[in-house]
């Protein structure tokens, strides 16, 4: 909308008067007005949620309290494993792969077609990129992830005879494989000794005190000089379960929370929601306001 000098205003829009007397104003102006009253207000709410979000824990618990932590999770998971479905280190590296910004739930969905299609490491790598995108495209970045693993089952084919590796050093050589994809594999395909960090456990740990590293390396390693390594492979399920069904990442459920009596967060999450209804009511009051100055400018 085209808009001209105004003095003293700074600005006015097409069609309004020079000398506006608050009596003549072009229907284009108020619509703008309105428009732009509405962005600020939805800056505004993006700030309060944005303030009102769950911070970590600033120190980590003592490793007493820690050990306690992670032996309340392992008895009140004792069973967790991979949501992932597969029937073979094959199949459960693509899904991992898959698995990246995208749910569990979403990637047991695409990987029966996917598989049916493309049953080996042989058959993938001899795949059609475009052809395995529409088998995909449902996950997220299905783009990117359909050339990866297509390139991901040829290095498989050549370098390693259509078979998974069981080191991490070949694993993480594989296209679209990083540290946490080749964790889960060695972990859950072949029992070896190691925990993974995903976006759950990440949280989780951050919230349960047993680290504040901020990066997945670093809380992988806080958390695993806490456990024996034959406990490793486990304690990735029970942080993720546990993220996922109780410490949720904006609404965590602390009544039902096994953990509560020792996590530091139980606190910060009340104290967390109590600034949230008070954001609530602040939002509130800034839409009815935007509404009345949306009001006056149309009228």
């Amino acid at each position: 909308m085209p808009r001209e000098p105004r003095a003293g205003n700074g600005y006015r829009c097409a069609g309004e008067p020079a000398a506006d007397n608050g009596n003549v104003i072009d229907l284009s102006c108020a619509l703008h007005r309105s428009w732009f009253i509405g962005r600020l207000v939805a800056a505004i709410e993006r700030k309060i949620s944005l303030v009102a979000a769950i911070p970590f824990p600033k120190r980590k618990v003592s490793q007493t309290i820690a050990k306690k932590e992670l032996a309340l999770l392992a008895a009140a998971y004792p069973h967790a494993v991979t949501a992932l479905s597969y029937r073979s280190p094959f199949e459960l590296l693509i899904a991992v792969i898959l698995s990246a910004q995208c749910t569990d739930a979403r990637v047991n969905l695409t990987t029966p077609a996917l598989f049916a299609a493309y049953p080996t490491a042989k058959a993938l790598a001899a795949a059609r990129v475009t052809d395995v995108e529409r088998l995909i495209q449902s996950c997220g970045f299905f783009r990117t992830k359909a050339k990866n693993i297509v390139a991901a089952a040829r290095a498989l084919v050549e370098t390693h005879a259509g078979r998974v590796p069981e080191t991490r050093e070949e694993l993480e050589a594989l296209p679209g494989v990083g540290r946490k994809t080749a964790s889960v594999v060695l972990s859950v395909a072949f029992g070896a000794a190691a925990f993974a960090v995903d976006t759950h456990v990440f949280r989780v740990a951050h919230r349960l005190g047993l680290t504040i590293g901020t990066t997945p390396l670093a809380v992988e390693r806080d958390v695993t000089m806490l456990l024996p390594e034959s406990k490793w492979r486990f304690a990735h399920h029970w942080l993720i379960l546990h993220g996922r069904t109780i410490c949720k990442a904006q609404r965590p459920l602390c009544e039902r929370c096994p953990v509560r009596q020792l996590c530091p967060s139980a606190s910060i999450v009340a104290k967390t929601r109590a600034g949230r209804g008070n954001s609530s009511a602040a939002g509130a009051e800034a839409r009815r306001r935007a509404r009345s100055t949306s009001r006056a400018s149309k009228e």
